[in-house]
């Protein structure tokens, strides 16, 4: 078989990549800070950096630069302990060697700069993520011309894996998004989120399912789970050993599910009170109309909890308790630290988009995809960069990356209300200041008994943040609330089966007084008993604990007045972003 010319097929890359539009498109897929993040924002808000300081850093950095160059010349390898660097051919190759240990001093440089700025701690913020996102972006493994092992790839396949990375490219370009698993593996319904069940309601901004029942008996309270809007709620439920919603069924829990829709132009308007009144609060009631229970076990994951809770507060305002506990997940209640989040809120982003989208609009799913993979760069954007474009790697099948590019949207209204009143004013927990649904809210108000969780490693909310609303919610009963802390992140901490017996949690059981004033979060971690294994057999105990009496599971689907749609997980889940 002929190969093809490397040379040939890099002039045809060129010519097919040269198309504005086609750059633009790429441009939008990755994250593009500022060109020179400490001068410009020390230019903007009047922050500096102390002479002697700088003078320091620039004698420090030069020494260190004249060592590593006098190594190179003296023929040592410089040691690359950066996993980017891993491969051989960084090690093999002395020039590519001092190429990336150089990137790594300058890299190292500039994280000192923006250290040394004299600003307040969000302009400090801000500095160092725009100066990490060069450093990020500026790797040499990031470039064919600089990367000795993508370059050792393209020989080895006689030109094929620049073949293939080219055509990994212009379909990326194509979708507008950087491509991390093998999408063609899934197919919701399929093979992810396959727990069997029914679709028994529908509005315009959700499907309500109702699980099927796979034990003879339940708990005659149901389990009704929010997830959040700002997903898929099939991360609850990816493929059945890892499947959350699966789990609360085996446990014999009688199982509704809100699947939120994707929002379309025709839901540009839509705002805050709407999720909470024609979303939760009408799950809510439909669900006790067909289970014939008062009381639910109301559970809330990320935003997903805080509508919950919401929900719950402008419900208890109107003289109503439909909660016989309330569960939730990485969720801010309280948004006293908004983790690696807080760079984008402030004053004028948050004008910014309100200028835009207040009065309607979206804010589009590929626009929060860029913003979640700005986080962590080096994970979500750049590795694929290396083995997807460089290597003509194709990713490989997983659940959990598939699911983070079925991206959804947000109305704009909803979208700017929740930017401002929480993440930017924090004024949720604040009894009364704020109006909901006609209403104003106290969180302190929910009377329900609540299971709280946090991952330690979470960096979308971090885990005080979560522990902080055990001190808004039973503030007059601290015995009615229970913390457990989760390893790892934001979303593998919670998807973390008991089958699996992985990883570990934290729980703090030791009793404390009515009137004593609450432990702050690090006096609970210092209290704290680490167990092995997941969390969720402790969940399904505080969830069987307030489920009611054992009934005998229900036949079929719905009531009377509510008919079965069509099968889990329904449409709704299955529309894409734009």
């Amino acid at each position: 078989m002929n190969m093809p010319d490397p040379q040939v097929m890099t002039q045809e890359w060129m010519a097919q990549i040269s198309d504005p539009n086609q750059w633009k498109t790429w441009f939008n897929m990755v994250p593009q800070p500022a060109a020179n993040p400490i001068a410009g924002i020390l230019q903007d808000t009047g922050a500096s950096i102390k002479p002697e300081v700088i003078e320091q850093l620039k004698n420090d950095y030069m020494a260190k630069l004249t060592g590593l160059w006098g190594d190179f010349m003296g023929g040592k390898t410089p040691e690359l302990k950066d996993r980017r660097f891993a491969a051989p051919a960084w090690h093999a190759s002395p020039l590519s060697a001092f190429n990336a240990a150089a990137y790594l001093l300058n890299a190292e440089f500039l994280a000192a700069m923006a250290e040394a700025v004299e600003a307040s701690p969000h302009q400090k913020q801000k500095i160092r993520f725009a100066v990490q996102q060069i450093v990020d972006a500026m790797s040499p493994a990031n470039f064919l011309a600089t990367n000795p092992d993508a370059q050792q790839t393209l020989i080895e396949t006689k030109g094929e894996s620049l073949a293939k990375g080219l055509t990994n490219m212009l379909t990326d370009m194509q979708k507008g998004r950087i491509s991390q698993s093998d999408e063609s593996a899934f197919e919701v319904g399929r093979n992810v989120a396959t727990t069997p069940g029914t679709v028994v309601f529908e509005n315009a901004l959700f499907q309500l399912i109702q699980y099927t029942p796979s034990t003879a008996t339940v708990h005659a309270r149901p389990l009704l789970m929010v997830p959040p809007c700002i997903n898929k709620f099939y991360i609850l439920d990816l493929q059945p050993e890892n499947s959350l919603v699966r789990y609360a069924v085996e446990q014999g829990n009688s199982v509704f599910l809100v699947s939120w829709r994707n929002p379309d132009m025709s839901m540009q308007h839509v705002t805050w009170d709407d999720y909470v009144e024609q979303g939760v609060i009408e799950a809510i009631r439909v669900t006790q109309e067909i289970s014939g229970q008062d009381k639910l076990n109301l559970f809330g994951f990320c935003v997903g909890g805080t509508i919950v809770s919401t929900a719950l507060a402008v419900l208890k305002a109107r003289g109503q308790n439909p909660a016989s506990s309330l569960t939730l997940l990485t969720t801010f209640l309280d948004f006293c630290d908004t983790g690696a989040l807080e760079v984008f809120i402030d004053e004028p982003q948050v004008a910014l988009r309100e200028q835009a989208l207040a009065k309607g609009g979206l804010m589009s799913g590929r626009d929060l995809g860029s913003t979640f993979s700005s986080l962590r760069p080096n994970d979500l954007v750049w590795n694929y960069v290396q083995s997807n474009y460089l290597k003509g790697k194709e990713p490989v099948a997983f659940d959990l990356l598939y699911w983070n590019g079925d991206g959804t949207s947000l109305p704009g209204p909803m979208f700017c209300w929740y930017l401002r009143h929480t993440y930017l004013e924090n004024s949720l927990k604040v009894p009364g200041k704020l109006t909901v649904a006609g209403e104003k809210i106290d969180l302190s108000s929910i009377d329900a008994p609540a299971f709280i969780y946090g991952s330690r490693e979470d960096h979308i909310v971090p885990w005080g943040s979560a522990y902080a609303s055990t001190a808004l919610l039973n503030p007059k009963k601290p015995k009615a609330n229970r913390f457990i802390l989760g390893a790892s992140g934001h979303i593998a901490g919670v998807i973390n089966p008991a089958s699996k017996k992985k990883r570990s949690y934290w729980s703090n059981d030791q009793p404390r007084a009515a009137k004593a004033k609450p432990l702050s979060a690090e006096q609970w971690m210092d209290g704290a008993t680490e167990h092995a294994g997941s969390w969720w057999p402790e969940w399904a105990a505080f969830l069987a604990e307030h489920g009611g009496a054992e009934i005998k599971a229900p036949a079929k689907p719905g009531g009377k007045r509510y008919k079965a749609i069509e099968a889990a997980p329904g449409r709704y889940v299955k529309v894409r972003a734009d």
